[in-house]
């Protein structure tokens, strides 16, 4: 019987453990998320980015500055990332230095905003020309 009741109370604990594990790390809040709002502003900002193109200097700029924000790892500050489930998408606005002027979002929200100051004071290679729009997927 004193067996029996420990296998018992040794299945729960580690049931217990499980559940407690699955939960943890905010994976339940993401699976009823909505979807945040947009932003009605983005469309031309996507405009103005789809405008610079043909463009060879602008294609290779889009390598060159990918790399860099990989390399940099822009994306990390403020711990952005998983606030929410749904990903954002940026767009930089670059002077002719490569500092950043102007960001904007497609979406609202506090992940969208914690984006947008993250990049506020980011400084990228100068650009082949400005503006320019750089846009960035963010998961």
């Amino acid at each position: 019987m004193k067996t029996h009741t420990l296998k018992i109370a040794a299945s729960a604990a580690v049931m217990m453990i499980a559940t407690g594990c699955s939960t943890m790390g905010g994976s339940s809040w993401q699976k009823d998320e909505p979807t945040p709002p947009q932003n009605p502003n983005f469309a031309v900002e996507m405009n103005k980015f789809n405008a610079q193109f043909p463009n060879e200097k602008a294609s290779k700029y889009e390598e060159v500055s990918l790399n860099f924000n990989n390399a940099q790892k822009l994306d990390e500050r403020g711990n952005c990332h998983d606030i929410a489930r749904h990903p954002v998408v940026i767009v930089l606005t670059l002077d002719a230095a490569g500092k950043v002027t102007r960001t904007t979002t497609d979406v609202e929200g506090k992940k969208a905003e914690c984006f947008r100051q993250a990049y506020a004071s980011a400084q990228l290679p100068p650009p082949p020309f400005a503006p320019y729009q750089k846009p960035i997927r963010l998961r």
